[in-house]
């Protein structure tokens, strides 16, 4: 059930980072490039979240993941804050 939770979210991240995206494209918003960046980062977080718990469980990706988590965050927070005008 667990790895069932996973990847719904990182299919919820990258449709999220999709629409963004798109959007960002349309009108001259870069508040909404930074959020699909920031998205993309996110998905790939809980992508490497399901192959660090469920794949490869011996192995331990948390780092990763964090660093992975870390930079989405920062681009969101730069979007927010610089971007956002």
């Amino acid at each position: 059930m667990a790895a069932f939770v996973y990847i719904l979210c990182a299919l919820t991240s990258v449709l999220c980072a999709v629409l963004l995206l798109r959007a960002s494209r349309r009108t001259p918003n870069r508040l909404l490039f930074w959020s699909g960046n920031s998205f993309i980062c996110l998905a790939l977080a809980n992508i490497l979240l399901f192959v660090d718990l469920v794949m490869v469980p011996n192995y331990d990706l948390l780092i990763l993941r964090n660093v992975v988590t870390l930079v989405g965050i920062v681009m969101l927070l730069y979007g927010m804050i610089w971007e956002g005008e």
